[in-house]
């Protein structure tokens, strides 16, 4: 069963969109969303309640940040879904599928090409993921990293687009977290317990119960009055004595390749 999200600025498009994905028996939840912006909200939202989306149907021809755009932020997400795209324009189809689309839907939208494009994501959600088999001698290979993500924040209206390789660090803020970057910093609705189950691959760990570290970005671990420290971008962070031989023994095994 498909959680999906259909995005298209113009109402009465998207009412039909939403309509016939609902009438489809493989899709269980159906939400909306007027232009780019707010499909990256509601993304951001699902992510961060542990709902996320598998299919996002998507229209090109947006103000602001068009489907093209939108289909590239979201391939950069660790998980990324399924797009669909539904449109009008046909000359967008080849640097479409260069983005890895679905399917390319044109408008008007007939019933059984929407529906064929639904079966297409079903079928990929359905597919298992393989499983890392250890190497002989019982080795398990090294993770290769995880792909870069895209967090959008939204401030006085404005929406900005944070990649998490340029976050330093995270801090608890209640139920949000604060991201820290070499540009300033972004309040963001997602729990610290979250961002360290999701972003844990990247290399970022918990140093205290209200921070969570980019270890790539430290480059420098200070011990003083028995307390340890780590130094990233300029910012001078305790770790918990709970944290202290975890993180000291990381930075020995993965010593940052440069200073930030």
């Amino acid at each position: 069963m498909l959680h999906t999200l259909a995005v298209d600025d113009e109402e009465p498009a998207l009412a039909e969109l939403a309509y016939l994905l609902r009438r489809d028996p493989r899709v269980a939840e159906v939400q909306t969303a007027g232009d780019g912006q707010q499909a990256l909200l509601a993304l951001d939202r699902a992510l961060a309640s542990g709902r996320s989306v598998d299919a996002v149907f998507l229209d090109i021809g947006m103000p602001g940040l068009d489907g093209l755009a939108l289909a590239r932020l979201i391939s950069r997400f660790a998980q990324p879904p399924r797009v669909v795209f539904v449109t009008a324009h046909e000359d967008h189809a080849v640097e479409a599928f260069a983005l890895h689309a679905a399917d390319y839907v044109l408008k008007p939208v007939a019933p059984e090409r929407l529906a064929e494009a639904v079966r297409r994501c079903a079928e990929s959600a359905a597919e298992p993921v393989p499983e890392e088999q250890p190497e002989q001698g019982g080795t398990a290979p090294e993770r290769t990293a995880a792909p870069d993500e895209v967090i959008s924040v939204e401030l006085a209206g404005v929406t900005r687009f944070v990649q998490r390789s340029e976050v330093l660090y995270a801090e608890a803020q209640g139920d949000y977290a604060r991201l820290h970057t070499g540009g300033g910093s972004h309040l963001v609705r997602i729990p610290l317990a979250t961002l360290e189950e999701r972003w844990g691959a990247a290399g970022f760990v918990r140093i205290h119960r209200s921070h969570l570290v980019a270890l790539h970005h430290v480059h420098e671990l200070r011990m003083e009055a028995g307390r340890t420290y780590v130094v990233l971008g300029g910012h001078v962070l305790a770790v918990s004595r709970r944290h202290t031989r975890q993180v000291r023994e990381m930075l020995v095994r993965h010593p940052p390749t440069a200073a930030v």
